[in-house]
Formats: structure tokens, C-alpha cells, sequence
């Protein structure tokens, strides 16, 4: 979804992706002139070295994203997720290249007893592998300076490379295809955001940097810290008929936490899809996908 914007906004992109997951993703821009594209591996020293040379900016979107796939592959994670971006510290030029680093607000994990939401001077407890490393690389190019980290919440809606595996897109396919669904921990809560608004987040903070450099800002709907059974409730004035039972089971996903967005709003930041309008997206787009196989990253 980011690279359409930046070539429909005039600028030059290079992106380099092993095509993991096969994604045909960006074969509606592959016509434009000042796209790039390299198929490659972070994990490649002399591959990073010799593309990010005059670039102005690097935004590290490559990670093994979520708790269940860095636990499956725990040496890849660390290699991919941490190792890659402590590669990019060293070999760019801090004088003229800025970095935009996607972090995960699950570093927060819960919230200390007494408080009310967490905010970026709230403690960080990552409860996984993938929290643990994101929240290392976040320091690491945060101590390094001339870089923004956007921890961001848990991310839905429709895109080229859907993900299932994401709370609200999981939820809604669930309600779209089975009508009913066990939900565990039911009043643990977590912040939401469309991924176009990921995006526009990004695109705020190029054109902001100088403005919010080296500093993390969480990045979310301010409205949507939600709970489980919240969120069904609201997927259920969608789909009335869609029924879900409250089980005693744990969930292996121990976060919950409500999150503050204020830094980054008043930056000027404002998101522009609500969740209400991701579960009807999403709800209409289920209509062309007949199974979850191939469409996560677990």
C-alpha cells in the first residue's frame, strides 16, 4: 500500500523484497519509471550497501511479523528483524539519510497497575520473541539518531498482500464465513488502525521529520481502544446474525492495553478510517476470498 502512494506523490523508490510470500503486490506500478525494484534479502550486507547509497530515505518495512511466526523461526526473527536494521545503522549516511522504522505498540504488553493507558514514556514490556526485537531495533536507531519509529497498533483493512492473521481481519473473516466464533480474554483490550492511515503516518512523518525526529509516537485510533467482545459487538451491527461465546480458555497473546495517540495528533496527524469503516470494508472484500490459505504470515 506504500509504495503506490510515494510513486503517485513524484517520488524515486527502490524496493528490495525476497517475495517470501509470492505477493503479486506491485504489478499495478511496476510501469512507473521511478520504481526500482530488487529481489533480494536484508540479510544481504552487499545487496543493502549498494542500494541505499543516495537515498533519502530508508523505511525498513521487511519483519517476521507477530508472535507465532518469530517463535516458529526464532534465528530468521532475529536476523531479519533486528539484525538487518542494526545493518542499515551502520552502513547509512547520518548526515543525509533518515530512517522511518514501523515498530509495534505490543512492546507495551499491559499497563502498569495505577495507570490508565500507555503513552511513549509508559515502561516497555514486550510479552514475545517479536516484541523483544522490535523493541531492541527501536533503541538501537533511536540512540543513533536522525530517525522516527511509529509504534503502531494492531493494523486492518483490505490490502494487495492481505494478512488474516490480524485481529480485526481474523474477527471479520470469522463473523464473513462461519458466522459465530469462541472468543478468550474477552475484555483484553488493544488499539486499532486501517492501513492506509499506516501509511498516511509514514507520509507524515517524511514530510514532518525534521519536526518529530528521534522520537517514537504511537500511532492509532484514539477511539478505538477496544476490547475483544467490544470489537465483536461492533462487528455485530454490521452482521447481525454473527453470535460469539465468551470461552475460559487463555489466550496465548497476553497483551492488553489502551493506548494514547495524543503526541502524534498534535503533530497534526489525523487518521482518516474509523473501525467501523474497515469492518465494511472488509466484510465486502471477504466476498473474494474463499480460504485464509496463503494470505498469512503464520
Amino acid at each position: 500500500v506504500l509504495v503506490p502512494k510515494l510513486l503517485e506523490f513524484g517520488h524515486e523508490v527502490t524496493v528490495i523484497d525476497n517475495f517470501m510470500y509470492g505477493q503479486a503486490s506491485l504489478f499495478d506500478v511496476m510501469y512507473n519509471k521511478n520504481l526500482r525494484l530488487v529481489r533480494g534479502d536484508v540479510r544481504d550486507e552487499e545487496l543493502i550497501k549498494e542500494h541505499i547509497k543516495g537515498v533519502d530515505f530508508i523505511i525498513p518495512l521487511a519483519c517476521l511479523v507477530g508472535a507465532p511466526i518469530c517463535d516458529k523461526m526464532p534465528e530468521d526473527a532475529k536476523q531479519i528483524n533486528l539484525d538487518a536494521i542494526l545493518t542499515i545503522i551502520k552502513l547509512r549516511d547520518k548526515s543525509s539519510q533518515k530512517i522511518i522504522f514501523p515498530n509495534t505498540n505490543s512492546g507495551y504488553g499491559f499497563m502498569e497497575e495505577g495507570t490508565s493507558f500507555c503513552d511513549e514514556t509508559s515502561p516497555l514490556h514486550p510479552v514475545s520473541l517479536y516484541g523483544e526485537l522490535k523493541v531492541a531495533a527501536e533503541k538501537a536507531l533511536l540512540d543513533d539518531g536522525e530517525a522516527i519509529t511509529l509504534r503502531l497498533a494492531t493494523v486492518f483493512g483490505m490490502s494487495p498482500r492481505m494478512r488474516l492473521d490480524l485481529l480485526v481481519n481474523d474477527f471479520v473473516y470469522t463473523a464473513v464465513k462461519e458466522g459465530k466464533m469462541d472468543v478468550f480474554q474477552p475484555h483484553a483490550k488493544r488499539n486499532y488502525i486501517h492501513v492506509r492511515d499506516v501509511v498516511k503516518a509514514f507520509i507524515h512523518a517524511m514530510d514532518n521529520f525534521e519536526k518529530m525526529k528521534n522520537e517514537p509516537y504511537n500511532v492509532g485510533l484514539s477511539d478505538a481502544n477496544l476490547s475483544k467482545q467490544e470489537l465483536c459487538e461492533e462487528i455485530k451491527k454490521q452482521i447481525p446474525e454473527f453470535t460469539y461465546t465468551i470461552s475460559e480458555g487463555e489466550d496465548p497473546d497476553k497483551r492488553d492495553y489502551i493506548i494514547s495517540n495524543e503526541k502524534i495528533e498534535k503533530t497534526g496527524f489525523k487518521p482518516d478510517f474509523s473501525i467501523q469503516d474497515g469492518i465494511a470494508e472488509l466484510i465486502m472484500g471477504y466476498q473474494v476470498i474463499d480460504s485464509k490459505e496463503g494470505l498469512t504470515n503464520v
